[in-house]
């Protein structure tokens, strides 16, 4: 499991439940599998997006995705991916 950082609001959310300040609502089960399923849902769409490259860029990227042997637009999501997720190394 990732360890995310809290922030300060989190940290007091997790205070007071700790602490008893909060109440189960009833049918939690059920709640909570509605809002699994909706965020599920959500989190899983994909969008398309235009985004204007020079040739040599889209060329370049082509190239290594013929190398990797992938689609060029799967190589450009999953640097994306990288990127966002700080997973992307830059050379020193």
């Amino acid at each position: 499991m990732k360890y995310f950082e809290l922030d300060k609001d989190e940290k007091k959310i997790l205070k007071d439940v700790n602490g008893g300040q909060y109440k189960s609502v009833k049918e939690l089960k059920k709640m909570k599998l509605r809002y699994q399923q909706a965020a599920k849902s959500n989190l899983n769409k994909t969008k398309n997006v235009n985004i204007r490259l020079s040739e040599m860029d889209l060329q370049k990227i082509r190239s290594r995705a013929i190398e990797d042997g992938i689609p060029y637009q799967t190589l450009m999501s999953s640097i994306l991916h990288k990127y966002l997720n700080d997973k992307l190394k830059t050379k020193a």
